[in-house]
């Protein structure tokens, strides 16, 4: 266990900030002092995306190792189960019943594993590939939306019965999120672009973040507004989802060192990171102060970030091994 002080960097000022439809409600720490824990993952081969369970408990994808483990907070133990061949499993999200789903980014399937039991199915993508990437789910458990990146489609699962729809999204599409209105909002990361799928009438339109942007992940806040990581040109983004329209960039601490990860805590306050600088950062909306909290390992790779239900920050870092939590 590691104490680190936060270093304070101002930044602009913007508005009120969340979730990143996970499956877990985020809760609220406004007062985090900056203590980093991590733990050395059992299978450290390219391990990623953190989840949180109902019960507590956080999983993450192995991706080349080709599992899914559940770490317990509690008693500070792992647990593995190994994915159908092939699978390697690129994002994964826990549901309210406490079934795992993931993204089978090697055979174009999405996971379902039920912890209690160990059973796992698979659901084909209707084009047998496009390479299923992040996975997000309503509030409601009915639906899961995953982007596919090789693909350039976007497409939901229908969780009781396995039912699989693609829509066509360009730019090859990476991270994404619901707007309270049930859009769906997909980072395009090759064209520069947010796109914004209504799922009533297919309908995709989009916003442009500007030349060498390129978006790569997003959370929705609890006001409604949009958080994006620019991970070209080392900028925050917040996106008014109903006016279609950019409101506010900030620069990232460390400038272009690309902005990876995102969430927002239920407080509204926004968390991103650095990827090759070792560090998160905190941005507080409403006085726009950001607060930076250097990692204790080097070579992390964080390539997506949670906010649990007690508002702690955890991350997953793919070159080092290690999972980690801010608190």
């Amino acid at each position: 266990m590691m104490q680190l002080t936060w270093i304070l960097t101002l930044a602009p000022l913007a508005a009120l900030a969340g979730g990143s439809n996970y499956g877990i409600a985020p809760g609220a720490h406004p007062n985090l002092a900056g203590k980093v824990t991590e733990w050395p993952v059992p299978t450290p081969r390219f391990a990623r995306d953190p989840a949180a369970a109902p019960d507590g408990s956080i999983f993450i994808a192995v991706m080349s190792g080709n599992k899914l483990a559940r770490f317990d907070p509690k008693t500070k133990t792992f647990k593995e189960w190994d994915m159908p061949s092939g699978h390697r499993p690129h994002g994964v999200l826990v549901d309210k019943a406490g079934i795992a789903w993931s993204t089978g980014n090697g055979n174009g399937t999405i996971g379902r594993l039920d912890p209690a039991s160990g059973r796992i199915v698979e659901y084909k993508t209707p084009s047998g590939g496009g390479g299923p990437h992040t996975l997000i789910i309503t509030d409601n458990g009915s639906t899961i939306w995953f982007t596919m990146q090789s693909g350039d489609k976007v497409a939901s699962l229908d969780t009781r019965t396995g039912a699989i729809k693609e829509f066509p999204m360009p730019g090859g599409p990476y991270g994404l999120a619901l707007d309270k209105a049930g859009n769906v909002w997909v980072c395009r990361m090759g064209d520069n672009k947010m796109g914004k799928l209504d799922p009533r009438t297919g309908q995709v339109s989009e916003v442009d973040t500007g030349r060498g942007s390129r978006p790569r992940r997003v959370a929705t806040a609890p006001d409604g507004m949009l958080w994006v990581t620019y991970y070209g040109n080392g900028k925050l983004a917040k996106i008014d989802p109903g006016a279609m329209k950019i409101v506010k960039e900030y620069p990232m601490p460390a400038g272009d060192a690309g902005p990876y990860a995102v969430t927002v805590d239920g407080g509204g306050l926004v968390w991103a990171n650095e990827i090759n600088t070792d560090t998160v950062v905190r941005l507080d909306p409403k006085t726009g102060q950001m607060r930076v909290v250097q990692l204790p390992s080097s070579n992390v790779g964080i390539r997506k970030m949670i906010t649990d239900a007690s508002g702690r920050l955890w991350y997953m870092g793919s070159h080092n091994g290690r999972l980690g939590m801010v608190e």
